[in-house]
């Protein structure tokens, strides 16, 4: 279950990459953008202010995500990316910080292409940090017993094998960013993941497991991300930008 509160903890340290990613969509006036994976809404909203007379289409697999999205009011529904479809009229598709959760992306994202309209546009970004010591501890505190719960250690591609997929487009644009994010509180790395990469850890434990797990987790973290004299902590955390017009 996704929590949309703990989520938008940390809102604009979210949000730089989507606006970072969408900057680069060279649309003038498309029929239809899709929010592939709108979470709670905040940012589908931009997709509106930016292109106002396109039909904005936003949906996510989460219940409560689409809940929250409803009540900032976006015309959000719950869909599975593994299933959605593009309609005719699709001119600009945007999935930010969500096929990392999908195993077959890298082949549902050549499906998109193959069904887009020529000069049609795709952009998402994902994760690249699932080797820093943030998700490799998340991980070896789990141990052998929760290794169902994990997607591997590479969910997602390096950015040449991206580049490599849409390879054929008119335009492949594909870089990435590490942003240092300074954080505060006594424990802001766990909080940040516990939005994220610990959900799918929360909903396979029990409270008390959860508690005993999150005792080990926490001290382990301050130490891999010290925390500064003036008490904010520097967390880097690594970006794959993929932007295509087929």
């Amino acid at each position: 279950m996704w929590d949309p509160a703990q989520y938008l903890a940390f809102a604009d340290h979210r949000a730089r990459p989507f606006y970072e990613l969408v900057g680069r969509v060279r649309a003038v006036e498309p029929r239809r953008v899709v929010d592939v994976g709108c979470g709670p809404g905040n940012l589908t909203s931009s997709l509106s202010a930016r292109w106002p007379s396109a039909v904005v289409e936003a949906f996510d697999s989460s219940p409560e995500m689409v809940e929250a999205a409803r009540a900032a009011g976006v015309d959000a529904r719950v869909d599975d990316v593994t299933t959605w479809e593009p309609l005719p009229d699709t001119d600009v598709v945007v999935s930010n910080a969500v096929l990392q959760w999908v195993p077959s992306h890298p082949s549902i994202v050549s499906k998109w292409v193959a069904a887009l309209p020529t000069g049609a546009w795709l952009a998402f970004q994902v994760p690249g940090n699932y080797a820093d010591a943030s998700h490799r501890l998340i991980r070896e505190v789990a141990g052998e017993g929760l290794a169902h719960v994990f997607r591997g250690e590479k969910p997602v591609l390096d950015p040449v094998e991206y580049a490599g997929l849409l390879g054929d487009c008119a335009v492949a644009d594909v870089w990435e960013t590490t942003y240092v994010q300074r954080l505060s509180g006594p424990d802001p790395v766990l909080e940040w993941v516990s939005g994220t990469a610990l959900r799918p850890v929360r909903a396979a434990l029990s409270s008390t497991d959860w508690d005993a797990y999150v005792a080990e987790l926490a001290p382990r973290l301050r130490e891999a991300y010290p925390q500064r004299a003036d008490g904010t902590t520097w967390f880097p955390f690594r970006r794959i930008f993929v932007v295509a017009q087929v």
